[in-house]
């Protein structure tokens, strides 16, 4: 979520304000369209199929930032509850690029959701670790999401230097 708010009046000064009827679909789950929003007011449900996971209703919550930095399709479909406005990105991948405190607060935020989904993982796998049935299986589940540490920066070593302290 955008938290300050000098950031949200620069940005609502730049970004198109969009309305959005109610059930009107804002992000389609499948192929990219390369935009992302920002909710100003309303509430936006998020759906895995027909399957309700989210309620977002808190104004500076991002939707579309994983299609964004992962450069994959959306991985659910966003729409709004009732009447609601939402600030349009185009070009999500540029913008962020282009503006790291959005960027900066997009990271948080997906940070935030990587702990609260590895802790809610970690409780299953605590009450389930006796069992030997696909509900024993949480522990790879759980391996396989921290274990997932891809990165896209390439580290090169730093030659050494004849002087220790440069």
């Amino acid at each position: 979520m955008m938290t300050e708010s000098s950031d949200r009046h620069s940005l609502s000064e730049a970004l198109p304000l969009v309305s959005l009827e109610p059930g009107e679909v804002v992000i389609a789950e499948g192929p990219s369209m390369g935009f992302m929003y920002i909710l100003a007011e309303g509430e936006l449900a998020v759906m895995k199929g027909d399957i309700q996971v989210a309620s977002i209703t808190e104004p500076g919550a991002v939707v579309g930032e994983i299609a964004a930095l992962l450069r994959l399709g959306h991985t659910a479909t966003v729409k709004a509850v009732g009447p609601a406005r939402v600030f349009k990105i185009e070009a999500a991948e540029s913008f962020l690029k282009h503006h790291p405190d959005v960027l900066f607060t997009v990271a948080r935020l997906l940070a935030r959701r990587l702990v609260d989904a590895t802790t809610y993982l970690t409780d299953v796998k605590r009450q389930y670790a006796d069992r030997d049935d696909h509900l024993g299986m949480v522990d790879e589940v759980l391996s396989a999401l921290v274990n997932q540490n891809k990165a896209d920066l390439k580290v090169v070593p730093r030659p050494k230097r004849a002087d220790p302290r440069l």
